[in-house]
Formats: structure tokens, C-alpha cells, sequence
């Protein structure tokens, strides 16, 4: 059985890659956009942490936060908001993919893959380097040819705050500051 250990940083930031379950697009259905919108909210005000990035694909998420000095328990953050989200998502009539029974067993939903990738963000260049490979994420999957096209991403909030202009990232290719994210756990 693999070993899974995380690597914990009070404090610090994280970038996160979390899936659904067979990779079906939940997220192409704008009313479950919202849903997992209102379960972050909720998910930051039940413990605090800052949103630095944010993507959402219709079949998963990158995300970057940091955490507060001297807290580094995202894993409860997160397990409260799959659990939150897959107990609405189902509750207002939403699909799970088949379950194996040793995942029955352990109740297990067939909404989110098990468990997420996280990268703790060593330095500033490679916070930079998630933060770009982030924003790029539906561009690389052929959604959109420019990031200010998909919707669902804080690019445009960059955008606002003059990180980005408008049109980075467009006809260019990837990103060479992204280049050095491998998969990112997709």
C-alpha cells in the first residue's frame, strides 16, 4: 500500500490539484460553480486561509493559498469542503460516478478522486511558476486560446490589479515561467 505523506509548513502556501471522480465535468453546470463557491466561503470561514489563485475546469481545480502563521492543517480544510460539496451536490440531485465496493465500504462518493496533490510553494519563483501554470490551465486543455477567456479563474483579478495584462498568455504557447510545473497532478 503507497505511503502518502504531506509535507507541512505552518503558514505556509500551498498549491492544490483536486479532481472528480472519473474526471466527469461537474463543473460544466453553472449551478454547481456556485455550490462550490459558497462551500469555500464557507470553508474560510470556518478556518482562514487566503485564496492567492484560483481555476476551475469542468473536471477539477488548481488552487494556491496560504494559511495563517502557525497553521498548517489544509487537509481539514479540504476534507470538509469535498465532503460539503459532495453531500449538497447530491442532495439537489447531481450524478456520482460507480463506486468499487472497497470504496463502499469505506463510504466513499463517487464525486471527488481521492485524496489531492499539493506542492508546498518553496520561493518565489516557484510560487510564480504555479501561480502562471494556474491561469494558464484552460489554455493547456484547449478550452479557451487566451486565460481571460474561461471564466471561472482569479485571472481576471489579476488582470484588475495589473499583474497580468489582458492578453498574456494568448498564441504564445506556454508560459516559460510555467514550464517548470510538470503535470501539477493532473
Amino acid at each position: 500500500m503507497p505511503n502518502y505523506r504531506r509535507f507541512f509548513v505552518p503558514g505556509g502556501t500551498f498549491f492544490f490539484t483536486l479532481k472528480t471522480e472519473r474526471n466527469a465535468p461537474i463543473f460544466s453546470q453553472a449551478p454547481n460553480v456556485k455550490l462550490l463557491g459558497d462551500v469555500f466561503r464557507e470553508t474560510k470561514s470556518r478556518w482562514p486561509f487566503e485564496v492567492n489563485a484560483v481555476v476551475l475546469l469542468p473536471d477539477h481545480l488548481h488552487t494556491i493559498w496560504s494559511l495563517p502563521g502557525g497553521d498548517a492543517n489544509y487537509s481539514t480544510r479540504w476534507a470538509w469542503l469535498k465532503k460539503e460539496f459532495t453531500k449538497r451536490y447530491l442532495d439537489a440531485g447531481g450524478v456520482e460516478q460507480p463506486t468499487s465496493l472497497s470504496r463502499d465500504k469505506n463510504r466513499r462518493r463517487g464525486v471527488w478522486q481521492r485524496r489531492f496533490w499539493e506542492h508546498t510553494c518553496e520561493d518565489v519563483e516557484d510560487f510564480e511558476a504555479h501561480f502562471d501554470y494556474l491561469h494558464w490551465n484552460p489554455v493547456k486543455h484547449g478550452y479557451v486560446e487566451c486565460p481571460h477567456q474561461w471564466p471561472h479563474s482569479s485571472f481576471h483579478r489579476w488582470v484588475g490589479q495589473g499583474v497580468y495584462a489582458k492578453l498574456w498568455g494568448c498564441g504564445t504557447g506556454q508560459p516559460k515561467s510555467a514550464a517548470s510545473v510538470d503535470d501539477a497532478g493532473e
